[in-house]
């Protein structure tokens, strides 16, 4: 779960070096961001190691946000969870929608309010309760709604079908 690999790849795509910090806080990353030349690039470890990122915590949220002059997300995926790189340090920086997130929010905004016919849905992941509320709203509009990833095994179970070891919640 390293990013120590994306850093080599990043480096590649930009076509100049990445610097990698081995910590996403503590003294030697603060070291790093001090250090960091005009126009340079240094990503940090991934922060996800850390419970305080999980759990939103303010302390972890401001170290976070003392590194940067402004937050920017493009990570649609991860944008709904409430966890101290998402919530809690867009809340102490001026915070902006990056390139990708905002092409996902135009197309997302277009399916939602005038949907070509027919319109499905396709849904995966392991936890149904982290997706109840959009299976809820996307039933309201769409034609056919297609549930993949671990999620499937929760509606088979509910209808009494043999999972096996198959996750389920």
């Amino acid at each position: 779960y390293s990013l120590a690999p994306v850093a080599v790849k990043l480096g590649k795509l930009l076509g100049t070096p990445v610097a990698f910090a081995p910590e996403c806080i503590g003294a030697e990353t603060e070291s790093a961001v001090a250090n960091l030349a005009e126009g340079s690039v240094l990503l940090l470890e991934n922060l996800r190691f850390h419970a305080e990122e999980e759990a939103n915590d303010p302390a972890f949220a401001a170290t976070l946000a003392s590194y940067a002059d402004i937050y920017v997300n493009d990570a649609f995926g991860t944008a709904h969870r409430a966890h101290a790189s998402t919530v809690g340090v867009p809340k102490l920086l001026p915070a902006y929608a990056g390139l990708l997130m905002e092409r996902e929010l135009t197309v997302l905004s277009k399916l939602l309010e005038s949907p070509e016919r027919p319109f499905a849905a396709i849904l995966g992941g392991a936890k149904v309760s982290d997706k109840i509320k959009v299976i809820e709203n996307l039933s309201k509009i769409c034609d056919t709604i297609l549930i993949g990833g671990g999620m499937a095994y929760t509606f088979l179970k509910a209808k009494g079908q043999s999972i096996g070891k198959s996750i389920f919640e």
